[in-house]
């Protein structure tokens, strides 16, 4: 927190706080006190913590909402106004107050007696977790005056009310959680501890220095001695993690925990903020689109080895689990199974997971943004933020001018009329054919090409008089026909007149269900007519009912035509009868 904060003063006359003011900012008790003190600022540079704050004497009459700390100033040496604190004000203040805000209980006049009121004021303190503390003082001889300030400061940056609770001498369960996501990330090897390494590496990500070896060691022996299993493998488990922050709170000690949950993108409320989430937004020009980096992939790579605890190159159920384990919720349901690569058993594979990142990134970069906030990738990948990974590629029209292409990831979108066999096209780019060899051995998913190049298919629902601009939006068109039904060519042919005629992508024509006997299509030129009079290639011939591989000489033809749309038609024209 690097703004100012509003650092107020609060309850009846006679008890000493327009004193406490003075005393605090002159460092000597004033010869005349006024009625009440004006508002005063006291610049970052003198203050505790570099903050600039602003310091307000209220009246019992009224009070700012805009208070970032409220210290109620009360006289030890007269019951009544301890009474008051316990009766009145607190309770008062926080009914009124539309948000927490917290509290610091502040005993003025310390000088006129020799007993504490801490006895009194402990079950008001116990009542309300507003309290942060309470801090006996007097402002005639400054005595803990200094200690007042750093308090109040400290209430504000480092509060104790959203991580510990008193009655029960536990940490909350939000404290608890954002914790436990913080070590998970931070456990680089899965194996539930944090070696010395990694230790090293989190104290460096939070606190800008290692620890040496010496003080690793005394840590590990503080754990040893009160938390069973605290330590184990000469590592820190999730269990001794957390008894270190508990005992840092219970020590006053809060600002350490409150630096670790602010490294790690947490704000006072213990929600991963949205700067961190999102560190901007990125405008995305026309015909400019998104993609992961070479440094982006290698931390997802990393990500997924740390989970893929059996080596098998596929996430099983229970490893996609612990993989979201950092996410507040399931990002991918069980329909991503069915559009990226799965092992036998249905499971996501490696190059299934990675297509599924370089999807989210190409159509939604900002929950991609989101994802890797959850992952903790600005941290294990000492970014700035994960906007480090996104790649705004260059104007698609410059890629026309120039004949050539940075992109990495093209659009196929694929349109076809119902029953044509889409579906069944697509699956089978995912290995998915009616009949399986044992040793098949096809590219499938968001496929990568010998130019390294990924290919996303996105099927259009077949209603040819809504199609949106998103829908229009790709690299390259596949037109998918029945060639078994007579009626199917048809739909083909008005899609591709009604949006594509002018030339704004390259299409191919898709003859599915080519294993079938061949039907004279219904139209006025037969397909391979049409993709001639079109300057198309000519109908790809496709089946699903096979062991082979047919995918891999279409999906290289597809792939290459995205990839190279700048070249003339006579200059690319692939497949094409001579």
């Amino acid at each position: 927190m690097s703004y100012p904060f509003r650092f107020s003063l609060f309850f009846t006359a006679k008890v000493g706080k327009t004193s406490l003011i003075m005393s605090l900012v002159s460092e000597e008790f004033p010869d005349v006190v006024p009625y009440r003190a004006e508002e005063i600022t006291i610049p970052a540079d003198v203050t505790p913590e570099r903050v600039p704050t602003h310091i307000v004497d209220y009246s019992g009459t009224s009070l700012s909402h805009s208070a970032n700390v409220i210290c109620i100033v009360y006289a030890v040496n007269n019951k009544k106004s301890i009474e008051k604190v316990s009766i009145g004000s607190v309770p008062n203040l926080c009914l009124c107050l539309r948000r927490r805000v917290p509290i610091i209980l502040v005993g003025n006049k310390s000088d006129l007696v020799e007993h504490s009121s801490m006895e009194t004021i402990l079950p008001i303190m116990n009542q309300y977790t507003e309290i942060e503390t309470c801090v006996e003082c007097s402002a005639k001889n400054l005595k803990n005056i200094s200690e007042l300030f750093y308090y109040a400061q400290k209430a504000v940056l480092h509060p104790t009310g959203p991580l510990y609770c008193p009655e029960d001498k536990e940490m909350k369960p939000a404290c608890i959680k954002a914790l436990t996501r913080i070590f998970k990330i931070s456990d680089m090897g899965n194996d539930g501890i944090l070696n010395d390494n990694e230790l090293n590496f989190f104290q460096r990500t939070c606190f800008n220095a290692p620890l040496q070896a010496q003080a690793l060691e005394d840590v590990k022996n503080v754990v040893r001695k009160n938390v069973i299993d605290g330590v184990r493998d000469n590592g820190l488990t999730l269990k001794g993690f957390l008894f270190l922050h508990t005992l840092f709170i219970q020590r006053g000690r809060h600002e350490t925990t409150w630096t670790v949950l602010r490294r790690f993108g947490y704000d006072d409320d213990l929600e991963l903020h949205q700067d961190y989430l999102f560190p901007f937004t990125l405008k995305i020009p026309p015909g400019c689109t998104t993609e992961l980096n070479h440094n982006a992939y290698l931390f997802l790579q990393s990500v997924f080895d740390k989970h893929d605890k059996d080596r098998d190159c596929a996430l099983s159920p229970e490893e996609l689990k612990d993989l979201f384990d950092v996410f507040p919720y399931l990002p991918w349901g069980p329909d991503v199974n069915n559009t990226v690569c799965t092992n036998d058993q249905g499971w996501i594979t490696y190059q299934g997971y990675l297509s599924q990142w370089t999807l989210t990134t190409y159509l939604d970069v900002q929950r991609c943004l989101e994802y890797l906030g959850y992952l903790g990738y600005s941290i294990v990948s000492e970014q700035e933020s994960q906007a480090a990974a996104i790649t705004v590629t260059r104007d698609k029209k410059i890629d026309l001018q120039k004949k050539q292409t940075q992109r990495s990831v093209f659009r196929c979108n694929v349109f076809g009329d119902r029953g044509s066999g889409k579906s069944g096209f697509l699956q089978a780019f995912l290995g998915r054919n009616l009949v399986v060899s044992e040793d098949d051995d096809i590219p499938v998913g968001h496929h990568f090409s010998p130019q390294k190049m990924i290919l996303p298919l996105h099927e259009v629902v077949p209603d040819i008089d809504v199609l949106s601009d998103a829908e229009l939006t790709c690299d390259i068109v596949c037109l998918v026909y029945d060639s078994s039904n007579p009626h199917s060519f048809e739909y083909c042919a008005r899609i591709f007149k009604h949006y594509f005629l002018d030339g704004k992508a390259p299409c191919m024509m898709i003859a599915a269900k080519s294993d079938l006997q061949e039907a004279r299509q219904l139209y006025a030129l037969s397909p391979l007519e049409f993709c001639r009079a079109h300057k198309m290639p000519p109908p790809q011939g496709f089946t699903c009912n096979t062991a082979d591989a047919p995918c891999r000489d279409i999906y290289t033809k597809l792939a290459t035509m995205a990839i190279c749309l700048h070249l003339t038609e006579t200059e690319f024209n692939p497949g094409h009868d001579e």
